[in-house]
């Protein structure tokens, strides 16, 4: 008798548009995702314009963008970008550790925040958060956005914040902070079964439809890391 052995489909590489207007730049970004087999770079920008251009026409999952460009910016381009590319996410990768371009462009539709000193491990792990439909910042990042605007003793209490329990406000506070669904499981002592529960009620609740969203939302409310 013949057995006949089907091959298991490989895992779908994660598609990657680079824009930056320093070739040496994007030359080190594409050398350094390129080596890795989960990770396809579908194309190059110099610029906003041609980014925009790029992501129509490629469809890429992650868009790997520089904030500082000449013509239109990083910040205008991710506003338009989750408009007219909208299955693709922005992660912002910049040597700017400043805490109102980080509010400004999670206003703006990121995913993620990364310096251009992070370590090659972290934009790969950033990346991968990014494309399961999480947020992403760099430790210093995290950090400012915590002492900045996370940590807000007078939350202004809206019907819908009023509506929360403690273990969803709280949740809303480390997502907000940069924390993944692992790291908030450890930190609350849950399952990450119940994060991702207390996490698809509170989108119903706050009728928010991406992680991406509650980050907002918890800029927009002020909200306090809820002990």
């Amino acid at each position: 008798m013949t057995v006949s052995l089907m091959k298991r489909p490989a895992s779908k590489r994660i598609r990657i548009l680079l824009v930056d207007d320093h070739p040496i730049v994007l030359s080190g970004l594409r050398n350094s995702l390129s080596s890795q087999a989960r990770f396809e770079v579908v194309g190059e920008a110099a610029n906003a314009t041609q980014a925009i251009h790029l992501a129509k026409e490629r469809k890429p999952d992650i868009i790997l963008m520089d904030i500082s460009m000449p013509g239109m910016n990083g910040l205008e381009a991710t506003r338009i970008l989750r408009k007219e590319a909208r299955n693709a996410k922005v992660i912002i990768l910049t040597m700017h550790n400043n805490k109102e371009y980080i509010l400004e462009i999670i206003r703006a539709g990121a995913w993620a925040y990364i310096l251009k000193d992070t370590s090659p491990a972290e934009l790969s792990r950033a990346i991968e958060r990014v494309h399961a439909g999480e947020t992403f910042f760099s430790s210093s990042v995290s950090q400012i956005f915590v002492d900045q605007y996370v940590k807000k003793p007078d939350i202004q209490e809206s019907p819908e914040t009023r509506s929360l329990t403690s273990h969803e406000a709280r949740i809303i506070s480390l997502i907000g902070s940069g924390m993944g669904r692992r790291e908030i499981a450890q930190t609350m002592h849950l399952s990450v079964r119940t994060v991702d529960s207390h996490r698809a009620r509170i989108m119903k609740k706050l009728r928010l439809r991406t992680v991406a969203d509650i980050v907002r939302y918890a800029i927009k409310e002020g909200f306090a890391d809820v002990r």
